[in-house]
């Protein structure tokens, strides 16, 4: 199986945490050069730093906060390295029950997630069309499949990504690039940790009561791990990737309850 990703060059948004970090460790194994894109530039210079380079690849990094369109632009202009795999992977907003949500927030989450993802997409295609090469993974969530209780805005934003995303996949089918969403359900992350206290908060239980009820309804047993997703990510990255395209792959354990 060929999974051989030497001399390729990887764009990892939200590369210092959770997902986004998993993604990029799996990406190196596989022999990717990698760039990290995050906004913190001492993390990021340590994260870097922990790439695996067995295969002669070199790391690098750009920094930007997701929520300055500017700042992105910025970073990627003056970006000489041009790369065969994006990964669009980007914090969602905190939670809340959706009636009582302001406009605003619809407004600045679709700007950070679709809005973000179109920037970026259209620095990274012409290279990947010259090359006849590129994968296009997003980071949504599960909800696609199934919204998610308490995250209004993200379950409404996530399904905005989903179609921006099937369109693309249609239009850049016949030159080498594929796009798929990768859809994390319950993951060990500070995102989930997050939400988690949030939710028992307003649930007027403990953190570990809730956590039990929720693991209880995953048919795996457990929460997903970041790496488990980061394995999938790489996947979708790889040459034997080609032919699976415009796809929403969950990696939640058999919580959704749609096929």
């Amino acid at each position: 199986m060929n999974l051989n990703l030497k001399n390729k060059y990887a764009l990892v948004c939200g590369g210092t945490d959770g997902i986004g970090w998993a993604s990029a460790v799996e990406l190196a194994k596989l022999g990717a050069n990698v760039w990290l894109f995050a906004r913190n530039k001492e993390k990021l210079k340590l994260k870097v730093a922990l790439l695996d380079i067995s295969k002669g690849q070199k790391h690098r990094f750009l920094v930007a906060d997701f929520t300055d369109l500017t700042a992105v632009q910025e970073a990627l202009a003056s970006n000489k390295c041009h790369f065969h795999i994006l990964v669009n992977n980007t914090g969602g907003p905190e939670g809340g029950a959706i009636l009582d949500e302001k406009p605003e927030k619809f407004e600045a989450t679709f700007q950070q997630h679709l809005v973000m993802n179109q920037i970026i997409v259209q620095h990274v295609v012409p290279f990947m069309k010259a090359e006849k090469y590129g994968r296009i993974i997003n980071i949504i969530s599960v909800s696609v499949k199934q919204p998610i209780l308490g995250l209004g805005v993200s379950n409404t934003i996530r399904w905005a990504v989903a179609a921006w995303a099937k369109t693309l996949s249609k239009e850049l089918s016949h030159t080498g690039i594929t796009v798929n969403n990768v859809l994390p359900g319950y993951t060990t992350t500070g995102r989930l940790a997050q939400v988690n206290k949030m939710r028992a908060k307003t649930e007027k239980k403990s953190v570990e009561k809730l956590e039990a009820e929720m693991e209880a309804n995953v048919p795996s047993g457990r929460f997903a791990t970041p790496d488990e997703v980061g394995a999938a990510v790489a996947f979708l990255a790889s040459p034997v990737a080609f032919s699976i395209n415009g796809i929403n792959l969950p990696v939640d354990g058999g919580l959704a309850a749609t096929l």
